[in-house]
């Protein structure tokens, strides 16, 4: 097997946003949605999509280079497996994540990292002028990709993390910063006998709970708005906080933890579901490219198993075990 000199290695980790980018047009154009009938040749592709034919083609053949279609003669395209996580309905998509890493929002925050390595700053403030919840809500049609992307996530990514940790024994579920109630809604089908409270911004409520409308658990969830750096709903024996820890640097962390902590019923449970980093040097790489983009987006991070049992300690809570589930994993804690 030919392996690739050093120079050719440096130059594709070097042009990896190339493939990158080329992803997020064909999901921002929506191919995969016009293919998910059956292939069709690029001049009705364009035609459909609205697009140039020869440039698409051009989209699409690097496009079938990395796996996403299938290019046949006459120029016809066809879906691939992978392809087929970008149409909009799959139930393995991640089309609106894709979109999402193609945005100035998260594309341009990335052109600050070194700055962010000099200085220890994230880079969205320098790139963008505000922070980035901020200019979400300055700019809600990117808030709207931003929030379809990490209910994408949550479906492709959490699912097998709520499957591999035991909910049955709660009765009071109280997913703090819930967004939409996705995973609310995975964990109410799991345990029929359980309530939940999904609790997050006024903004994000008011447009929450089709999830659970979906899922038919509507009538035993309960929806709050509110701030959790303030204050979070009381008497849940589950506490669950879907990555969201990982947007803060430890003090924030502290301050929703320590709200959490004096609130919760006293054999209660706070449940992170997080990418945790290993505590030695094993290779974790998509996890400590998660830990990059969260430097430059809102300065936080992941933290390894060492670093959240430090954080809890803090706050009065003590790790008591991490469920491993796929990517990420339960980091489980109770009142030391």
């Amino acid at each position: 097997m030919q392996v690739d000199n050093p120079a050719m290695q440096v130059l594709k980790l070097a042009t990896a946003s190339w493939m990158a980018s080329a992803v997020s047009a064909a999901a921002e154009l929506g191919v995969a949605d016009h293919l998910s009938s059956g292939p069709r040749t690029v001049t009705e592709l364009a035609d459909a999509v609205g697009a140039h034919e020869q440039t698409l083609y051009r989209l699409l053949r690097a496009c079938a280079d990395i796996g996403l279609f299938r290019e046949a003669p006459g120029r016809v395209f066809a879906l691939t497996d992978v392809g087929d996580a970008l149409r909009s309905d799959s139930p393995h998509s991640l089309r609106n994540f894709a979109r999402w890493v193609a945005l100035p929002a998260d594309r341009h925050t990335w052109d600050g990292l070194t700055r962010t390595v000099r200085t220890g700053e994230p880079s969205f403030v320098g790139v963008h002028g505000v922070e980035v919840w901020e200019h979400f809500r300055d700019n809600p049609e990117v808030a709207e990709i931003f929030d379809n992307a990490m209910t994408e996530l949550s479906r492709q990514v959490i699912a097998p993390t709520v499957a591999a940790y035991d909910f049955s024994g709660f009765r009071r579920v109280v997913d703090v910063g819930g967004g939409h109630g996705t995973l609310l809604a995975q964990i109410l089908t799991a345990v029929p006998t359980a309530h939940g409270v999904l609790f997050d911004q006024p903004e994000v409520i008011e447009g929450a709970g089709a999830p659970l409308d979906a899922a038919g658990v509507r009538e035993r969830s309960e929806l709050v708005a509110g701030d959790f750096f303030t204050a979070v709903p009381a008497d849940g024996d589950a506490y669950v906080l879907s990555n969201i820890i990982h947007d803060w640097d430890d003090e924030p962390s502290r301050q929703i933890l320590a709200n959490i902590r004096d609130v919760m019923a006293p054999d209660a449970r706070v449940l992170l579901i997080e990418a945790v980093l290993p505590d030695d040097t094993s290779p974790s790489l998509t996890v400590k490219l998660m830990d990059l983009d969260m430097l430059v987006i809102s300065g936080g991070h992941q933290r390894s198993g060492a670093q959240f049992d430090a954080l809890f300690q803090q706050v009065g809570l003590k790790l008591s075990r991490i469920v491993a589930g796929g990517l990420c994993s339960v980091v489980e804690a109770t009142r030391a």
